[in-house]
């Protein structure tokens, strides 16, 4: 665990690096740009489950094509950019910055990870390196993130995360299967950045005990 003091960028990044989508370097993951080629991976990991909540839904299919067709309506989206997360040079999910506001210095981001990369290693390291990005390099001042009401899973892991729960949007978001679900926001300010980053090494160095 790092007891370095977070060092943040007094001037926000250019709103064109905002966009921008490095590969990004972690112990024991690495984040890279999400593309079609990555489909094969996610479809054979995935479950129902993997995709039921996602706010805008998942492939249409459990196939390979499905996959890659979804991954290209992903990366039209306005606003957003989507990283493949690897283990061991395997995809096991993807991390987005799903809606991006640098006028505003905010970001939000989305985490969908395959059955097997859950519970370990592999959600802490991706939220410090797409959060240490947006804080150390980006210059945001707040990120965020919206969670289904029903998903107690990820609520959990947020409140775990350390982010604060400022409330529940109704009927916020109509997913394509019609269904207009209540999201639950929450968030992490730029000075709560250092505390939440402690955290989440520190759960990470428990994740990665033998």
């Amino acid at each position: 665990m790092s007891d370095t003091p977070v060092s943040l960028p007094a001037v926000p990044a250019p709103a064109a690096d905002w966009m921008l989508v490095p590969t990004l370097r972690g112990r024991f993951i690495v984040l890279e740009a999400l593309t079609e080629a990555h489909a094969e991976a996610l479809n054979a990991g995935a479950d129902a489950d993997t995709v039921a909540m996602l706010a805008r839904g998942g492939p249409e299919a459990a196939t390979a094509q499905a996959w890659a067709e979804y991954i290209t309506r992903l990366n039209a989206l306005p606003n957003r950019i989507n990283w493949a997360v690897l283990l061991g040079g395997q995809a096991v999910g993807r991390i987005s910055y799903s809606e991006v506001k640098s006028s505003d210095r905010w970001m939000e981001i989305g985490t969908m990870l395959l059955p097997g990369a859950r519970g370990g290693v592999v959600n802490p390291e991706s939220k410090l390196l797409l959060m240490g990005r947006a804080f150390e390099e980006l210059g945001a001042n707040r990120v965020h993130f919206k969670v289904d009401a029903r998903n107690a899973r990820s609520l959990a892991a947020m409140r775990k995360l350390g982010a604060v729960e400022e409330g529940t949007l109704r009927q916020y978001q109509v997913r394509p299967d019609g269904f207009a679900r209540d999201s639950v926001m929450f968030s992490v300010l730029r000075n709560e950045w250092a505390a939440v980053k402690v955290s989440l090494e520190a759960r990470l160095e428990a994740a990665a005990a033998p």
